[in-house]
């Protein structure tokens, strides 16, 4: 089955999950556990080390909150992309999350992930 086929309401049952789950794991600094729904190719275009240089020194990126908004999906392709409105426990103001989702080996994962 190709992603962009399902309903908005079945793929934020997905999405929301995975992005609290990235939520929680940037918060702790967790990088093994922040990259476990990676698809492969994702994964190893992860610099390790340039992640966990973020997940230390990044205020952001270590005190996102769990108050998000989903804001839209775009569907392209064999992907979607999830938009949240994010928000920090310490800095004032809002982010742009973007969660972008596909198959991979009949498997929902995570193929691009970021915060503006």
């Amino acid at each position: 089955m190709n992603i962009i086929e399902k309903t908005d309401a079945e793929i934020l049952a997905i999405a929301d999950p995975l992005w609290r789950d990235l939520i929680k794991q940037s918060n702790e600094g967790k990088y093994g556990e922040f990259v476990k729904h990676f698809s492969n190719s994702l994964a190893r275009a992860m610099n390790q080390a340039v992640a966990g240089h973020q997940f230390a020194h990044s205020e952001l990126a270590r005190n996102l909150s769990e108050d998000i908004d989903s804001i839209g999906i775009i569907r392209r392709g064999e992907h979607v992309t999830v938009l949240y409105r994010q928000r920090s426990t310490k800095k004032p103001g809002e982010w742009l999350g973007r969660l972008v989702l596909g198959y991979e080996n009949e498997v929902v994962k995570i193929f691009g992930a970021s915060i503006f």
